[in-house]
């Protein structure tokens, strides 16, 4: 946050240093000669590069025209900007005029939110009140901006009051910041109240609120929003459809993402490098990863952020060493990795129980100068824990060279309960309760833990302090699309239109699950009752209920696309395994941290997830 106390500082500092440039440049402002003054702002206008610029500004001073000009140095603080030149270049140049008007606080304000360092352009428009200038109808689209990028609600919220008190809130590219601003922020729900009060609306206006929902985890809004769009006319364009592609990732809507991709094709904007890239997230996060390495493959133009997306990508689906192998080509092709590379490396070789090899990619940061992060840390975390060397992990948290964050000890407990190291488990847990109290997620691992070790009394006491803090359970959920829908299930609900079907549907899986020799898996049931309630209740899983639907309304072959918020349980991974060779299917379920590729009763990431 920035509070007036920060600010002044260097408010001070900027009218001081313009009041000492000022007493040096006064005097000669009004004999500046009239046709190098116009000769020196025509070609500003006619600049291309900064190296130009550079070239007219020692134009002027040989021949005596100095910055402190307002019509000269409103020109060259707007051709810095307009050429991305350095801004302290323009700040300095702006400490010369006397008299700045609007057009140049707004062209400096505006320079630094476009900026990498966009906190100085507050700075700036609250010099410009202090100056009693006052502002106009692109003052506030640009300080949103630098907002946004700081992501300072705080901030934005007091713009939205100032903007309604000046009288600039009807003006619509008023309301798109503010729209964009909240929705970059997480504060989707004001920035959805925004967009609903515009009595018109832009396509940029739609694609902020569109975009909002769909990195703020509502891909369905964001749907439902993009239909509305469709219906009163408005085209969308390149950024409204990769944010489709997000809100399809999220939802594994891979139907509906075909059908962008369609569109794409059909205007001209497949090849656009951001939206090749959202492709392929959007197929790799639906299952589809041939098809990513398809949109890969057809790409004339790939970044670092290209060849990351097919690595972590094909780490997903359970391709380790296609992953890896990927990550060679990316090497010969002389391209340095960035930090998330070596993320999607790490988790290529947790995901395939490639130890050495894990520890070997995070000794070779260093060769391309990275210095690893707490995330790489983590990795290995969980590469150790999952290869079932929980002591080993537990070793290398110790000897981390940063302070280990709640994240590293979950992985830790969470490698615990599947492993049941009941010892360390407590111990991550303890850490747990000091860094993130009142997670959910904590309370069910290590209750699956007690559960696994018989210690119901443990389990019953976990519960009660639950409930005593007032922590609820975030209950599974899986979704399933279907034409132009995404269908929710959640374990033993009977709100679907089509139950009664889905249920006889799961009977009828049940009874021939039995004939293969399936026996319900009850370890981790976490309640002290009798075997038969266990069985049961494992039979009313979301992605179960999710799978018997899609049998129900989809031609048989055809496959099973289902996504999962939880890790998959142990029961359903035998389950599903077998329900995809007795209905000859292939199901593909994406679960909270990987794919598991179904078919013929084996699973691509055999049994080791």
């Amino acid at each position: 946050m920035h509070s007036k106390q920060q600010l002044t500082p260097f408010c001070s500092h900027l009218h001081s240093s313009r009041h000492l440039v000022l007493s040096k440049f006064s005097t000669t402002t009004e004999t500046a000669p009239s046709h190098i003054l116009r000769k020196c702002i025509d070609l500003l206008q006619k600049c291309t590069s900064y190296a130009n610029l550079k070239q007219i500004h020692a134009l002027s001073i040989r021949h005596g025209v100095p910055l402190s000009h307002p019509l000269l140095a409103k020109d060259f603080i707007f051709s810095i900007v307009s050429l991305s030149g350095p801004m302290s270049h323009a700040l300095h140049i702006f400490h010369q005029i006397l008299q700045p008007g609007i057009f140049t606080w707004n062209t400096l304000i505006r320079g630094f939110a476009e900026s990498s360092t966009p906190l100085p352009a507050l700075h700036i428009y609250h010099q410009m009140h202090m100056s009693s200038t006052p502002p106009d109808t692109h003052t506030y689209p640009f300080l949103l901006k630098a907002i946004s990028k700081l992501l300072d609600l705080k901030e934005g919220e007091k713009i939205h009051s100032t903007v309604l008190k000046t009288g600039f809130m009807p003006l619509v590219f008023v309301q798109n910041a503010l729209v964009h601003m909240y929705a970059v922020c997480g504060s989707f729900e004001n920035a959805y109240k925004v967009f609903e009060e515009m009595p018109l609306r832009d396509l940029v206006s739609w694609n902020s609120v569109i975009n909002g929902f769909a990195i703020n985890g509502r891909p369905n809004e964001a749907l439902t929003l993009f239909r509305e769009m469709a219906l009163e006319g408005v085209e969308p364009d390149g950024f409204t459809m990769v944010s489709m592609l997000n809100a399809c990732a999220e939802l594994g809507a891979l139907a509906l993402g075909r059908r962008v991709h369609v569109y794409l094709l059909k205007v001209g904007l497949s090849g656009e490098l951001h939206a090749g890239n959202a492709l392929m997230d959007m197929y790799a996060k639906c299952g589809g990863i041939w098809e990513a390495h398809r949109v890969f493959d057809g790409m004339k133009d790939r970044s670092v952020v290209s060849w990351t997306c097919l690595i972590v990508g094909l780490a997903l689906n359970g391709f380790g060493k296609e992953a890896l192998a990927v990550f060679g080509e990316l090497e010969k092709a002389g391209l340095a990795p960035s930090e998330i590379t070596f993320v999607g490396v790490l988790y290529a070789c947790s995901h395939c129980g490639m130890v050495d090899k894990g520890l070997e990619y995070l000794k070779r940061m260093s060769e391309y100068g990275i210095v690893p992060r707490i995330e790489h840390y983590g990795c290995i975390v969980d590469l150790l824990g999952r290869a079932g060397l929980v002591e080993e992990a537990h070793a290398f948290i110790m000897k981390m060279p940063m302070e280990p964050n709640a994240v590293v000890w979950r992985t830790l407990l969470g490698a615990c309960t599947v492993h049941k190291n009941l010892a360390l488990g407590e111990v991550a847990q303890a850490k747990l309760a000091q860094l993130d109290p009142g997670h959910d997620g904590d309370y069910v691992l290590l209750s699956n833990l007690y559960a696994s070790q018989g210690r119901w009394s443990d389990v019953h006491r976990i519960r009660k302090s639950m409930l005593k803090e007032g922590v609820r359970k975030n209950p599974g959920h899986s979704l399933f699309e279907l034409g132009n829908s995404v269908h929710e299930f959640v374990m033993g609900e009977r709100s679907h239109p089509q139950s009664d079907e889905i249920y006889e549907m799961l009977e009828e899986i049940t009874r021939l699950l039995k004939l293969k020799g399936y026996v319900p898996s009850t370890t981790n049931v976490l309640a002290d009752i009798e075997e038969e309630e266990k069985e049961n209740a494992l039979c009313y899983h979301s992605e179960k209920l999710a799978i018997a639907f899609a049998l129900i309304s989809t031609p048989p072959s055809t496959p099973i696309r289902v996504v999962k918020n939880l890790r998959v349980c142990l029961d359903c991974h035998l389950a599903t395994k077998l329900i995809s060779k007795i209905f000859d299917r292939e199901i593909i379920v994406r679960d909270r941290s990987r794919f598991h590729h179904f078919k013929d009763g084996s699973c691509s990431c055999k049994d080791y997830w």
